[in-house]
C-alpha cells in the first residue's frame, strides 16, 4: 500500500430528508479516497434504526427532519451506547442546540453552507478523535461548552451531588482543562492522590471519563472554582 493511501475506509450513513442532497453528498462522499456511504436515511427514525442495523462510522445527521429531528435521533442514540460518531448538518443552528447536541454526544457540527473541504476535514477530525463545531477543530471543547452555555443558561442553585470540596475543586480542574500534573501542583497533593480523586468522582457521578465529567459538571452546573485556597483555575 503507498503511504498516501488511507489505512481505513470510514463508513458513512447519511441522514437527511431532500433527496437531491443525500444524492449530491453520496457522490461528493464517495469520489474521496476511504469513504464509503452505506446507506441513507430520510428522517430521524430511519438515522437510529440505520444507525443500530450498519454500525456506520459515521453519521451525517440533518438537524430538521421529519417524524424525528436530529436532535431527538441523536437523543434517541445517546440512550444506549455506538460507536458511531454523529456529526449534524445544519442550514442554521443556535448556540443552545448546539449545546444540546454535545451534551447528547455529537462530535461535530457542520453548517450545510460550509465549503465541501470543511465537511471532508470535519469528518476525518472526527474520526481521529477531535470535535468540531461550525468551520474548525475544537481543541478544548470543554472551554467552548462553558462559553456557549454561560450565554444560553440562566444561573441556577449549584448542588454537589455528595462530592467534597477537595473532589469539587478537581472537578473545577478537569472543566478547566487542566491534566493531572498541573492540577496536583495547584492542589499541593501528589497525582497518586489526583487519580485517587478522580476515581471517586467518577464513581459518585456516575461517569467514566474526564470529557463526561466535565459535561456532567457544565450541564448540572456544579459550582466549579478553585476559591479554596487555590485560586481560581488559569484561563
Amino acid at each position: 500500500m503507498k503511504p498516501s493511501e488511507p489505512a481505513m475506509t470510514v463508513r458513512i450513513l447519511i441522514a437527511d430528508d431532500h433527496p437531491i442532497f443525500r444524492q449530491g453528498l453520496r457522490m461528493l462522499l464517495e469520489a474521496e479516497p476511504g469513504f464509503q456511504v452505506v446507506g441513507e436515511g430520510r428522517d430521524g427514525i430511519e438515522a437510529v434504526r440505520l444507525t443500530r442495523e450498519l454500525g456506520p462510522d459515521i453519521l451525517l445527521l440533518d438537524v430538521a427532519m421529519p417524524r424525528a429531528d436530529g436532535l431527538e435521533a441523536l437523543r434517541e442514540l445517546s440512550a444506549s451506547p455506538t460507536s458511531t460518531r454523529v456529526i449534524l448538518l445544519a442550514a442554521a443552528i443556535d448556540r443552545a442546540n448546539i449545546v444540546r447536541a454535545l451534551q447528547y454526544g455529537a462530535r461535530g457540527v457542520v453548517l450545510k453552507e460550509s465549503a465541501t473541504e470543511v465537511l471532508l476535514k470535519g469528518i476525518r477530525g472526527v474520526m481521529a478523535g477531535q470535535y468540531w463545531v461550525g468551520h474548525e477543530q475544537v481543541s478544548h471543547l470543554v472551554a467552548a461548552l462553558r462559553g456557549l452555555m454561560s450565554e444560553v443558561e440562566p444561573e441556577a442553585s449549584p448542588q454537589t451531588f455528595g462530592l467534597t470540596e477537595r473532589e469539587i475543586e478537581i472537578v473545577a480542574a478537569i472543566t478547566a482543562g487542566h491534566v493531572n500534573k498541573y492540577i496536583a501542583e495547584k492542589l499541593m497533593i501528589s497525582e497518586k492522590t489526583v487519580k485517587h480523586h478522580l476515581t471517586n468522582i467518577f464513581d459518585k457521578l456516575g461517569v467514566s471519563n474526564r470529557l463526561e465529567l466535565a459535561l456532567f459538571a457544565l450541564h448540572h452546573r456544579l459550582p466549579l472554582t478553585l476559591d479554596a485556597g487555590t485560586g481560581r483555575p488559569a484561563e
